[in-house]
């Protein structure tokens, strides 16, 4: 099964389209301009010197890469001069600045000659993963050829020193990603050259004896078990999904079934042991997943990147497998783990998304006390891999909602679009997430299969006959306009006994949209406010917050007593009204005090 491309969707309304549109106009011109400011785009002119200001940090290359993709994706939708233009300039200081030999690489080059290829923790390989992939996505949208063939050219030194000279002083990245972005560049290319650096790099992680410790033990960075021996998703989020994923398309490409079911047991780890109900993963201790069953909101962490990298590996597990437990995850990430990254203004955003802010969580020095003391998204990081993460994303997103296999049409997200390929036409016609009510209408296809998401229970309607195939309906024989409707109730969830952290508390969802309370709705010290078990909603609309909808209970507020503790059954509450804001759009209106999971009485 094959993904329809980005390019073949038509996203039309609602809030996916929104998000594409936002991410044009103000997302990828924000980012540019505070690459602009911190030096990072000037870098790649290499005219740097000791002494001055903005010295090159050696995961510059990577974040100026990032926005190249999601620039080259945004042409893709909408041509650009002026934006060609600046993907140009750069591609024109990569040529004349990289070396004979092919290296490329702005810190070893400028601030540290001589020292390549001596550090596993300096993200060279990372670096020219990601400018790789900068390089396949221009090349798709222009078909201008020098940004490519410069990569080419580097991809063939890194195999000369990495797997013919073995002249490094490591064997495999310290931050994963070339990984991928050579499976994509064999994909595109077919040179078995670029398959085989691939599966050097995938095999030989945690099977040598060259690679050292780059810090906090060798589960950090996956170097424990060889890649068939993997069960556990361990170690930094963002490095291990960047990797499962290259895992997942090298399983693709060969049918190793030995590969395909390392990929399995490690979803199957982090969907049931370590995934925040937002989608997010990892806390602040090495950005890394947690132990399983431990998923604290105070100290939660949960990287955009990390939620972006969770979709690229669900999205590769879909195609092999054709089940939807991975469209699910896919859905959970986009309307909350990911679009809480970005500020409803689509110019600022949260490197980290907690599940909870306390503001008042300080010692009386005024000094923060908990991790996730963070009131407001930042127009910039010092480490800013998350924004032009986002930039690539948002523009491609189009690429998750179906796929086809021979005459089957997958329908895996449920957004207002269309599409076209290999003979077959696709159209939705919906409101959602806002509502649940879809037309669809396919043509062409031999069979329509709609996947029927895990949070609805069966509770949806569809007025052609049907059956069920790994969580998606099969219609054979499409014809004509097809409704199908999921019923949206707000509802309470729990987590399973002893989760960290959520243990007689409640967290409340409708359809994909995990929600929270803020303090700016709803007033001071959130912890008093009970939800009630009854737990009954009013949806309604507000344009602030575009397609996702607020919600208004009725709950409870425990009185204060004079008394720091008193006897539990003396406690007193007064009836009040809680307004539920979706997740993805807190932080958007000032700093407050936040709470996803609630207590319930």
């Amino acid at each position: 099964m094959k993904s329809i491309g980005f390019e073949h969707v038509t996203l039309r309304r609602g809030l996916l389209a929104e998000k594409e549109r936002l991410s044009r106009r103000k997302t990828i011109p924000a980012v540019y301009h505070q690459f602009d400011l911190s030096g990072r785009n000037a870098a790649f002119s290499f005219t740097w010197k000791e002494g001055k200001p903005k010295q090159p940090h050696f995961f510059w290359d990577s974040d100026v890469a990032k926005w190249m993709e999601g620039a080259a994706y945004s042409l893709r939708r909408q041509p650009s001069v002026t934006l060609e233009r600046k993907i140009d300039a750069l591609v024109e200081k990569i040529e004349k600045n990289q070396r004979e030999d092919g290296y490329f690489n702005i810190f070893h080059t400028v601030c540290e000659p001589g020292t390549e290829w001596t550090d596993r923790n300096h993200h060279e390989l990372y670096c020219a993963g990601h400018l790789l992939e900068g390089a396949i996505a221009y090349f798709e949208t222009t078909g201008k050829r020098q940004f490519l063939s410069c990569m080419e050219k580097y991809m063939a030194y890194i195999r000369d020193v990495f797997m013919v000279k073995q002249s490094a002083a490591f064997v495999t990245p310290g931050h994963q990603e070339i990984e991928l972005a050579l499976m994509r560049l064999y994909r595109l290319t077919k040179d078995a050259s670029a398959l085989e650096l691939a599966r050097f790099f995938i095999e030989q992680r945690g099977n040598n004896d060259k690679d050292k410790d780059i810090g906090f033990g060798k589960l950090y960075a996956q170097d424990d078990y060889p890649v068939r021996e993997m069960r556990e998703a361990k170690g930094h989020a963002v490095r291990a999904l960047y990797y499962y994923s290259a895992v997942a398309d090298l399983a693709a490409e060969t049918g190793d079934p030995a590969l395909l079911e390392t990929c399995r047991a490690i979803f199957k780890d982090i969907v049931t042991h370590k995934m925040y109900i937002t989608g997010g993963l990892g806390f602040p201790h090495g950005e890394a997943f947690s132990l399983p069953d431990y998923l604290p909101s105070d100290i939660s962490y949960c990287e955009t990147c990390a939620s972006i990298a969770m979709v690229y590996f669900c999205a590769r597990m879909q195609n092999i497998e054709k089940k939807s437990c991975y469209a699910d995850v896919i859905e959970r990430e986009l309307y909350n783990g990911i679009l809480s990254g970005l500020s409803l203004s689509g110019d600022a955003f949260f490197y980290e998304n907690p599940l909870g802010i306390h503001k008042k969580a300080r010692d009386a020095a005024g000094r923060v006390v908990r991790y996730s003391a963070i009131t407001e998204r930042v127009e910039n990081f010092s480490c800013s891999c998350c924004p032009p993460n986002l930039c690539r994303f948002l523009p491609s997103m189009a690429a998750l909602l179906y796929s086809v296999d021979g005459g089957d049409l997958y329908v895996h997200q449920y957004a207002d679009s269309e599409a076209t390929v290999d003979g077959m036409t696709v159209s939705q016609q919906t409101a959602y997430p806002m509502t649940g009510d879809i037309t669809i209408k396919a043509e062409g296809a031999s069979r329509l299969l709609l996947r029927i998401p895990g949070w609805c229970e069966e509770s949806f309607t569809l007025d052609a006959p049907y059956t069920i195939e790994n969580g998606y309906a099969v219609i054979e024989n499409p014809m004509g306009e097809i409704h199908l409707s999921f019923q949206m109730k707000p509802v309470l969830l729990a987590a399973r006994a002893g989760v960290a952290d959520c243990e007689g508390r409640v967290a409340v969802a409708r359809g994909p949209i995990v929600y929270c309370a803020e303090e700016v709705d709803n007033g001071e010290d959130l912890d008093a406010l009970y939800l009630s078990r009854r737990f009954r909603a009013r949806v309604r609309r507000e344009p602030a917050f575009g397609s996702m909808p607020v919600l208004l209970t009725t709950g409870y507020r425990r009185r204060a007593s004079a008394s720091l503790y008193e006897r539990a059954e003396l406690a007193e509450f007064d009836e009040t009204e809680i307004r539920l804001i979706p997740y993805a759009c807190f932080a958007n209106r000032g700093p407050s005090d936040m709470l996803v999971w609630m207590n319930a009485r």
